[in-house]
């Protein structure tokens, strides 16, 4: 690794947070990764690596020579090496929030802006800093594993262990999805990034693994799943209505005593209603127990926005790349107009709304 390289490295890592200990610990556990990474080549020729472990390698060699090719775009040197993770997880997202409120604390980052997660490499560092945050900042917090991030073009991504848990069309999603960051990233707008990634990352699937008959099966449960998690986001709608009527006579000890109360009695029981009558394996359904506001806001930032766009898509009539385009020449638009403060409100403004019928 280049001085250049170690620096950006550095820089990647350096949040407003600051704290010396957080930047070393954060900046060696990335460095891991990078030195850690063996080329493809060498890992495939490698007699004591499983042929499992080989096969999906070569797949995602596949995934990324069709998504390049797809858009027509260079390709990046993302995934020519494989690094072997000491965890499950590549790092453990702090994602936290007002207890009277279901909204993301936001975390400066240099260069990238704001994310409403912070990352550890270290499952103990992220709760002893979850932690932190509750008894300083007062707020409520959830971790999240990951097993999968971008760079967003600042260091050299691997493929990572954690990838081979995933079937062969899940790790296909995966890897269309990080690779999108790679051709379209906003600064300071996660929700947006996120799930354009998402959007991309699922119609891409659809397209390499067009006419197999895996795919249906899959697109099947995928459906099941976008039902679940959209009445998921209209349950925790509810939570929030009620806590903006309360608004300011809402302190911190009744927010926590109505969250668990609408956990218990409305939201667990009806999301297992949903699993049951979409005919959902009960093993994939179970509802975690560690739901709190700061999960509802993660659950959010990855789900509220998708139908947006898949809108904003459809009656655009754009196939995926033409769509691409007019992503890029609106954003162009939108920073030269400089009207509004975000891309993702520029982009709801172009969403057709039914007439409202007269009385």
């Amino acid at each position: 690794m280049n001085f250049k390289t170690l620096t950006l490295l550095l820089l990647f890592f350096l949040f407003g947070c600051a704290r010396l200990g957080y930047l070393t610990e954060q900046g060696l556990h990335q460095a891991k990764i990078q030195f850690r990474g063996v080329d493809n080549q060498k890992v495939l020729d490698d007699p004591k690596v499983s042929e499992e472990v080989k096969r999906k390698i070569l797949l995602i060699g596949e995934y990324k020579k069709f998504f390049y090719h797809y858009f027509n775009a260079k390709p990046t040197s993302i995934y020519t090496k494989t690094t072997t993770l000491d965890n499950d997880a590549v790092s453990y997202l702090v994602i936290a929030s007002p207890h009277t409120k279901i909204e993301a604390h936001e975390f400066e980052f240099p260069f990238v802006g704001s994310f409403p997660y912070i990352g550890f490499g270290k499952k103990d560092s992220a709760e002893k800093f979850a932690k932190e945050l509750e008894k300083e900042e007062k707020l409520v917090t959830w971790i999240r594993p990951v097993y999968a991030y971008s760079t967003l073009g600042y260091l050299e991504d691997r493929i990572l262990s954690s990838f081979f848990h995933y079937n062969d069309l899940e790790l296909a999603e995966l890897v269309f999805h990080e690779l999108f960051h790679t051709i379209f990233f906003i600064k300071d707008e996660v929700d947006l990034n996120e799930n354009l990634a998402n959007l991309y990352g699922k119609e891409l699937l659809k397209e390499y693994f067009k006419d197999r008959p895996e795919l249906e099966s899959f697109l099947k449960d995928t459906r099941k799943r976008e039902v679940l998690n959209n009445r998921m986001v209209e349950l925790i709608g509810i939570l929030q209505t009620e806590f903006a009527k309360l608004g300011g006579f809402l302190t911190a000890d009744k927010a926590d005593e109505l969250t668990n109360r609408f956990i218990e009695e409305v939201f667990k029981p009806e999301a297992r209603a949903t699993c049951q009558k979409l005919e959902i394996d009960p093993n994939d359904c179970k509802m975690k127990d560690n739901w709190n506001q700061a999960s509802f806001a993660a659950f959010l930032t990855y789900e509220e926005e998708q139908d947006f766009l898949l809108k904003l898509q459809t009656e655009h009539e754009l196939n995926l790349k033409d769509y691409l385009t007019w992503l890029r020449m609106e954003y162009q638009r939108f920073q030269k107009e400089k009207k509004l403060d975000s891309f993702t409100e520029h982009l709801k403004l172009k969403v057709s709304h039914a007439p409202i019928a007269a009385d």
